[in-house]
């Protein structure tokens, strides 16, 4: 049956491996001087290959030519990452400037790259021209294999790396095959009874000898040979050694892998007719794709799982906002999340979103941005294109394919309410502009461009591409024709001139930087690469296209002279508003987006009014709330990296022609590189310092209540500031020693003394139930680790929101790419950690005194660290030989994090733990880069319906919601090892019970290898008496009831500690084997004593016997009886007294010279037959009947108290239940702390600079808080937020945003290696604390309280 099952999955894999190979693909002909279609098994290095929209790409290419204008060609690279956003890839720039079709007969260069390998992140070479010259180039123009190209019409490129050398073919550790934990036990258990066969096979022999020694004369029942020679007593006693194998070889357990395989088919067919196992909305059962270990699902103690798609649903949906210190809590939007259900359902059509504009001056109920008839909403499909059927056309752009093709795009990411209080601020800041006659209040002004200024940098601080619902995945590079509006573009540029002059005495602009970043910089020189997203573009005045019109060239010098005229009021505002309303609808625009950050804020700009329109590297266009169309000048976009934790655009304004840095990152960064309030007038500065201190405290707010938190910011610069630091850039850009360390630097130099803006709070969607799940398998005993390829933040802010940290955790991070580095990072923080870690210790007691060890029996993990690594960390810590102490640390962790892992990354951690603890792990992913970590685990899981079927599949078991894993393992993942378990061990109990009635029987015939009992009955007693009740037993058997194991999580951990099937479980069932067959052998036999009984008369009640006390054993290990088991058990006894009266009655000379005739009937008309059947088994079965009494009595296990809580009445076990829960808690839980503690409990980040030469451990930690889901609370909390209650409520608020220093430095003079401490109250201070340290500075407001450096 093995074997069958496995030749089928190996044809099913063969089939899906053809596919591929014979997928097709264009590939550059010189014969034919065309592309023609080749399959991808014969794509080799070199070839030219043209790659159409929606296609995978075969291999890993250079990707030389685009028909995008820009040379940008976009990637869904779900299969590699598990994300469906774009990335884009850059043609190489040797190539970039094409005004013609791509020709590879002109292809004349040299590539140079480097081997092979399977880092998905990094690759360099460089193309050598004819001339010697050499191009470099990096990732970001290598297209990958297993990529779909998306956004692109044609991309053409030269394959590098083909077949098994391509990256994604590396990371693919490929299958293994798994065996399961009892098997591996099982096998075991059979060497043991093979070395008890061979001792009783020796004793038989030995025994043969020893009694044909005792006769003087060869016993007459010895027949001589031909010549009259006898057999040698040695080779006598062979022969019976060889006999006794025949004889007693049924101890080996043969038929038990036969059961096994019937058992676990009925443990699959259970499984997977679970309802609640079920996904209605999909319409996916679970698939159990192995069949050789269901009961290694109760035996699971690490979890390692992939972040996208598994733990979340990637939907990032809009929640708060706070702006100029004022924060807006958004209700609306927040009851519309709360009311509206998903429906899936592709053949229902529900109403489009309908941008939000301001038209309307009665703002009155703003509910939601959707009409009163819209439908439910439903959840977005993955955009990801499939190996099986994919199409090389290109996308026909159908409108009802929308929601199928882009990311981040559902219904509830995209529809954002608008906060009432925001939406008036919006409204006022439009008219303000209207209605602007005279020189307006300096705060009315200041308050007016932060809003406007706010939700700009919403709009174009991003990388969102811009399609429309009629073509989606095509970008619009120029925005859709407007009906112009009753306002003149002249109009709006004046209002704003005299808007920006009436805020000069109170700007928030920097002054000039007083670094000199070089010579000065000639405009000539400033011609950049059109092309490059991440390179300065051109700082010459550039014309600006706003609707229909172009306005001219404005001089940097003369727009401040410029003073509009206040006579240009024709138009009021409520005519703009109702041209804008009565004009065409605009067509609804797709935003792809490169995380689904970026999608939710431009679509919560969006809800403003404030719409991006169009974006290409040179230009980004928005519409104005009043209609109005700005396009802004990209100067540079700075992407985002885990280093500077975030990202910055430089756009020129198209009428105040101002450069503005607009910048967005995480609050931890942001709020140190603001201006120093100190700087500006004594006005200024407090108002600078009350919004830095309201903008801190919502931001402590929005994380404690598990929102990912962004600080938006803005600075304005010079002309000659600009021109400088552009100059710097392009050199940074054309260095090539230390060009990453450069680029840094001119990044981290425009970055500072920023104005301070807003911030937004965004929830991820996880998954339903996904908290509740992992503090299950946490209770249950699990360690749960996540390998994510994701940035390091947005994993850590998954990991507060789905309860894997609480904001109580010391999480300590760590990231170095130096070994030095990594190992004393290591050493200090495990020196730390077990200072504070709980050691339990064994403990005996001798005569009522206690004793302990002086060595830790077992280490477990602190309830309050973790772990987070990056990828770079994990190559330092494989290559440098430190998973030892990688692997120690882990063991005081509660959780463990690694961000930006690739797949052999993911699959050698989990190889790793699995080889070095010894422990059993279950893998957990839905797209193809978690192909090779669910093949290294003992079990592999996919997710079905996310990202593909690659995961599902290499997985063993499928499922289509995280949640469903709690009550896979918890329930069914029990019940199978329960079952399994003891259905084994019955098994070797059985038959060592029954092989020893043979053997005892051999003293007694003078070990002549003969039985008394029949050879039918024999082979009959374990082929059909006694092999459907163990099999029904190993199905249907339910020790525990479902609810009661998902109650009490902590009872899975019997499956962890192997309790069932153990050392000790297996050794007291073959005790009891040996023990049972001594009564029922000798007690018959003291019956029949000294009778005239032949030897089958004497065997009948030794099998009849043994047959009941096997069958009443299973009957007291049984928990569940039901009709089957009844049919089984009585079948069982009837199905063995009708052959043997039939077998009995009909065999005459069946067995010369004995013979079984009319033996049955004969002991069936005996009273002494009944009478020994009676009391035989309850002599042999009585130890085992006290020894599961007093096992209930005087130590019952949590197993035994879970069975007597299922036979109470329901409100009496719920109530038992929670007294039982409560009573866990309470023994773990800890002593309150105080409020310092409490505000200086610390989250640990170990960061490492590789531009600054040092590696700082940061702890920093936020407060523990009650969850405020009711309307009363959340009422409180914004009450408390916008400063509305008494002082003593503002100062509690207050005291809760406690500043820190800031990051702690080397001092001169001092070694790098010596830490450098602060003193910190904190539970990991006392190491990471010393005199020396830096004072607390007014101007941070980092929420770390202490630091290292190393």
């Amino acid at each position: 049956m093995m074997t069958v099952k496995d030749a089928w999955e190996d044809f099913r894999r063969y089939q899906l491996d053809k596919e591929i190979n014979n997928m097709v693909c264009l590939v550059y002909s010189r014969k034919e001087s065309d592309y023609v279609e080749k399959c991808w098994k014969d794509v080799q290095v070199g070839d030219f290959v043209q790659l159409q929209c929606n296609e995978i790409i075969p291999a890993d290419i250079l990707l030389l030519y685009s028909s995008d204008q820009n040379g940008i060609c976009h990637l869904e690279t779900a299969n590699l990452d598990g994300e469906t956003n774009l990335k884009q890839r850059q043609v190489v720039k040797g190539f970039s400037n094409q005004n013609t079709p791509f020709d590879p007969e002109l292809f004349q260069n040299t590539i140079v790259c480097e081997k092979p390998n399977n880092d998905l992140n990094k690759f360099n070479g460089f193309v050598e021209q004819p001339d010697h010259k050499r191009i470099g180039f990096g990732s970001e123009s290598l297209l990958l294999r297993g990529c779909t190209i998306r956004n692109t019409e044609i991309a053409i490129g030269i394959v590098i790396y083909a077949g098994h050398e391509t990256k994604a073919m590396l990371n693919n550790s490929g299958p293994r095959y798994k065996r399961s934990k009892i098997e591996r036990r099982m096998n075991i258990d059979i060497f043991f009874c093979v070395g008890l066969l061979f001792i009783m096979c020796l004793i038989g022999a030995l025994g043969h000898g020893i009694w044909n020694g005792n006769f003087s004369e060869c016993p007459p029942y010895e027949v001589p040979d031909a010549n009259g020679n006898y057999l040698s007593s040695a080779l006598a006693g062979f022969y019976m050694f060889l006999t006794m194998i025949i004889l007693l070889q049924i101890l080996i357990p043969i038929s038990l892998y036969v059961s096994i395989e019937f058992v676990k088919l009925g443990q699959v067919f259970l499984i997977h007719n679970d309802i609640e196992l079920y996904d209605e909305d999909v319409d996916l059962p679970i698939q159990c794709r192995a069949l050789n270990i269901t009961e290694d699902l109760g035996q699971i103690q690490y979890i390692f799982s992939d972040k996208t798609g598994t733990l979340t649903e990637n939907k990032m949906v809009f929640r708060r906002c706070t702006v100029d210190g004022n924060e807006f809590s958004h209700q609306e939007n927040a009851k519309r999340l709360e009311t509206h259900k998903e429906l899936d359902s592709d053949d229902e059509d529900w109403t489009r979103h309908q941008h939000f504009a301001l038209p309307v001056i009665k703002i009155e109920k703003p509910d939601t941005l959707k009409q009163k008839n819209t439908k439910p909403l439903r959840r977005c499909q993955s955009a990801r294109a499939r190996f099986q059927g994919h199409s090389r056309k290109k996308s026909l752009g159908r409108c009802d394919s929308l929601q199928s093709q882009v990311a981040f795009s559902s219904t509830i990411e995209k529809d954002v309410t608008p906060d009432n209080r925001l939406l008036m601020k919006v409204r006022d800041a439009a008219l303000q502009i209207e209605s602007l006659a005279s020189f307006p209040s300096a705060k009315d002004t200041c308050s007016t461009t932060s809003v406007t200024d706010f939700f700009l940098a919403l709009a174009i601080c991003n990388t969102v591409v811009v399609s429309t619902a009629t073509e989606p995945r095509q970008r619009v590079t120029a925005p859709p024709l407007m009906k112009p509006s009753g306002i003149s573009l002249e109009r709006i540029h004046q209002l704003l001139q005299r808007l920006k002059l009436a805020n000069l005495g109170q700007s928030f602009s920097l002054t000039q930087s007083s670094s000199d970043l070089g010579a000065n910089v000639n405009a000539k020189n400033s011609k950049e690469n059109p092309a490059a997203t991440d390179s300065c573009k051109k700082d010459d005045i550039s014309t600006h296209t706003c609707s229909n019109s172009t306005d001219g060239d404005y001089d940097g010098d003369d727009r401040a002279d410029a003073m509009p005229s206040t006579e240009m009021r024709s138009a009021s505002l409520d005519e703009v508003f109702g041209s804008v309303s009565q004009g065409h609808l605009q067509p609804e625009f797709c935003y792809e987006a490169e995380s689904p950050d970026e999608a939710a804020l431009v679509h919560a700009a969006c809800a403003y009014s404030f719409t991006l329109m169009s974006r290409t590297p040179e230009q980004v266009t928005v519409r104005l709330p009043q209609g109005t169309l700005l396009t802004f000048d990209i100067l540079c976009t700075l992407g985002f990296d885990s280093v500077r934790k975030r990202m910055s655009v430089v756009v020129r304004h198209p009428f105040t022609n101002e450069i503005i840095v607009y910048t967005k990152g995480a609050d931890s960064v942001i709020m140190d590189l603001l201006e120093d309030p100190a700087k500006a007038d004594i006005n200024m500065g407090m108002k600078l310092r009350r919004i830095h201190a309201k903008t801190q405290k919502h931001l402590d707010w929005y994380a404690r209540y598990g929102l990912r938190t962004l600080c938006i910011a803005k600075k304005v610069l010079s002309e000659d500031d600009f021109r400088k630091w552009a100059n710097f850039r392009r050199e940074a850009e054309a260095a090539i020693d230390n060009r990453d360390e450069l680029l840094m630097d001119t990044a981290q130099h425009l970055e500072t003394k920023l104005t301070l803006l807003g911030a937004t709070g965004i929830e991820d969607r996880l998954q339903d139930g996904v908290p509740d799940t992992i503090a299950a398998l946490r209770e249950a005993g699990i360690q749960i680790w996540v390998l994510t390829g994701d940035k390091q933040e947005t994993a850590v802010n998954i990991a507060y929101s789905c309860k894997l940290l609480d904001q109580k955790d010391t999480v300590f991070t760590i990231n170095t790419e130096n070994k030095e580095t990594c190992e004393s990072l290591l050493d200090l923080t495990l020196e730390e950690v077990r200072k504070n870690s709980n050691v339990e210790r064994t403990k005996w007691k001798f005569f009522g005194i206690s004793l302990s060890s002086s060595l830790p029996a077992s280490v477990a993990p602190s309830p309050d660290i973790g772990l987070v690594v990056d990828g770079k960390t994990l190559n330092v810590i494989f290559q440098g030989k430190l998973e030892e102490k990688f692997l120690e640390l882990t063991k005081y962790c509660r959780s463990v994090l690694c961000c930006r892992a690739t797949p052999l990354q993911k699959s050698m951690v989990v190889k790793l733990v699995r080889r070095q603890l010894k422990v059993m792990t279950l893998s957990i992913g839905d797209g193809a880069n978690d192909v090779s970590m669910i093949q290294a685990a003992d079990v592999g899981i996919g997710i079905s319906g996310q990202e593909g079927m690659q995961a599902v599949m290499a997985s063993d078991f499928a499922i289509s919601r995280f949640k469903h894993l709690k009550k896979l393992l918890l329930v069914h993942g029990h019940w199978c090892y329960s079952r399994l378990a003891k259905m084994v061990i019955y098994f070797f109990y059985k038959n060592v019970s029954y092989v020893s009635l043979l053997f005892w029987y051999q003293f007694f015939c003078g070990f002549s290898g003969t039985t008394m009992i029949d050879y039918w009955q024999m082979i009959f007693f374990n082929l059909f008496f006694t092999s459907m009740p163990p099999i029904l037993f190993g199905i249907l058997d339910k020790d525990v009831s479902a609810e009661t194991l998902l109650s009490l999580p902590e009872l899975y951990k019997s499956g962890q500690n192997s309790e069932t099937y153990k050392l000790s479980t297996f050794s007291i069932a073959v005790l009891d084997a040996f023990y049972q067959s001594l009564i029922c052998f000798f007690v018959p036999y003291l019956m029949y004593k000294d009778s005239d009984i032949d030897v089958f008369t004497f065997g009948t009640p030794i099998n009849t016997i043994s047959l009941f006390t096997i069958l009443l054993h299973q009957a007291l290990e049984m928990k569940t009886w039901t009709c089957f088991h009844w049919i089984t058990m009585i079948g069982s006894v009837l199905l063995y007294f009708t052959f043997s009266t039939i077998y009995n009655a009909v065999c005459v000379v069946c067995n010369e010279p004995t013979s079984p005739y009319w033996l049955m009937e004969d002991q069936l008309s005996d009273p002494s037959f009944y009478l020994v059947c009676f009391i035989t088994p309850v002599i042999a079965l009585l130890p085992r009947y006290l020894m599961l009494a007093v096992r209930g009595t005087f130590r019952a296990s949590p197993i035994l108290k879970a069975q007597q809580l299922d036979k109470l009445p329901k409100e009496q076990q719920e109530l038992e239940i929670q007294r039982w829960r409560s009573g866990k808690q309470a023994t773990r839980s800890t002593p309150m702390a105080s409020p310092s503690d409490e505000v200086d409990r610390t989250n640990s980040n170990l960061h490492v600079s590789q531009f600054l030469g040092q590696a700082a451990v940061t702890p920093h930690g936020n407060n523990d808080t009650q969850g405020l889901s009711t309307p009363e609370m959340n009422h409180l909390r914004d009450w408390i937020l916008n400063g509305e209650g008494n002082s003593s409520t503002r100062r509690w608020a207050g005291e809760e945003t406690t500043a820190a220093n800031s990051l702690a430095r080397p001092c001169p003079g001092r070694d790098l290696l010596e830490p450098t401490r602060i003193a910190s109250p904190g539970p990991f201070a006392s190491h990471l604390t010393s005199d020396n340290a830096e004072e607390l500075t007014p101007g941070s407001h980092r929420r770390s309280v202490s630091a290292v450096t190393l």
